[in-house]
């Protein structure tokens, strides 16, 4: 199974393609990562214009069986969240116009799947990507680790819910 996980972004969008299984069997191997970048000098139509052909190509290419966004979460910067959420949105609808299973999780929720601590840093979570997926280097620039971690997290949070279907992880 591949899960394409996404951490949007208008001026950085990271990607990361993780192949895994959903049996139980913990084998990761991420197969591609990087990150779409656009000029914060451009227009915001322009931006999300580009975002959408790089997103609907990369989805085209990759032909995911899943794909995670990570959720917006709103702390104090609202100038820094409402592009988050406007490159999220545009993610989430390209996945859902292919019919591609589309699930959303916060910083938090990553950070404790893939790390076991919910506050872990950064580098935290690019050195257990970097373990989980056996790479000889740790994957840059953080935004395409954060785009791994959250197709990690997408197997680890659908193995617990299948195992216990009455639990449900929103």
């Amino acid at each position: 199974m591949f899960v394409l996980g996404i951490d949007p972004g208008l001026t950085r969008c990271g990607f990361g393609l993780i192949e895994g299984s959903l049996d139980g069997v913990e084998s990761f191997r991420a197969h591609r990562a990087g990150v779409i970048e656009t000029d914060p000098l451009v227009a915001v139509e322009k931006r999300l214009s580009q975002l959408l052909i790089e997103l609907s190509s990369l989805l085209e290419d990759m032909t995911p069986d899943a794909v995670v966004v990570e959720r917006v979460f709103y702390q104090r910067n609202a100038k820094t969240a409402i592009p988050v959420a406007q490159a999220s949105g545009v993610a989430v609808a390209l996945a859902g116009a292919r019919d591609v299973p589309v699930r959303q999780f916060t910083a938090q929720q990553v950070k404790l799947a893939v790390t076991g601590y919910g506050a872990a840093s950064k580098a935290q979570v690019q050195g257990m990507v970097t373990r989980i997926c056996g790479l000889s280097q740790v994957p840059e620039p953080p935004d395409a680790a954060d785009a791994l971690a959250l197709a990690i997290t997408y197997f680890m949070i659908e193995r617990t819910e299948r195992r216990y279907p009455s639990v449900r992880v929103s």
